[in-house]
């Protein structure tokens, strides 16, 4: 039986100040979206195509979270090259984040050595609660893991800022 996921529209409507999201895989599970990105349709076109249930979901409580002054910041660490997954996500995110008011920066990985980084990907909420997501290798996932310890926030919160100062913000990262 595969763990349930978390309620992230609890997780963001209990955010007052900020919500940050730190991904660091380079491949996710297969959605079908990035499938029909992959096939050549144009996703990336609200006019062209009719996106899952779960992305015009998520895309409301970004708008709400947004709309209640919450700043909402999502920093990417990839390999470069980069995979065909990440590509999609950046062909994408302006339409699907930015669009929403989420601000997004991309670190490649090679800027990151010298980083002390949590071993997985989390939100970090008003830097108060940490979300950690955990991943299977092929990218399904396995888990989640909620803590308000202080220590722990602390040190993710540090280790968000310092991804953040060196990223790329979307408008200027190509790949």
């Amino acid at each position: 039986m595969k763990p349930s996921m978390p309620d992230f529209g609890a997780l963001l409507r209990s955010a007052d100040r900020s919500a940050c999201h730190l991904e660091m895989r380079d491949s996710y599970m297969d959605d079908p979206v990035f499938a029909d990105w992959r096939a050549g349709l144009p996703v990336d076109r609200p006019e062209a195509y009719d996106l899952p249930e779960e992305y015009t979901t998520w895309a409301a409580l970004v708008r709400e979270t947004v709309g209640r002054g919450v700043v909402m910041r999502r920093a990417r660490i990839v390999s470069e090259p980069v995979t065909a997954y990440i590509r999609w996500e950046h062909a994408i995110t302006e339409r699907h984040n930015v669009a929403l008011g989420e601000q997004v920066r991309w670190l490649p990985r090679s800027k990151a050595s010298d980083l002390a980084l949590p071993g997985n990907d989390l939100w970090l909420v008003d830097e108060r609660l940490v979300l950690f997501h955990w991943f299977t290798g092929d990218g399904e996932w396995a888990g989640h893991e909620v803590t308000e310890d202080p220590a722990v926030v602390k040190m993710v919160n540090g280790a968000f800022e310092a991804v953040w100062e060196r990223a790329v913000p979307h408008a200027r990262y190509t790949v």
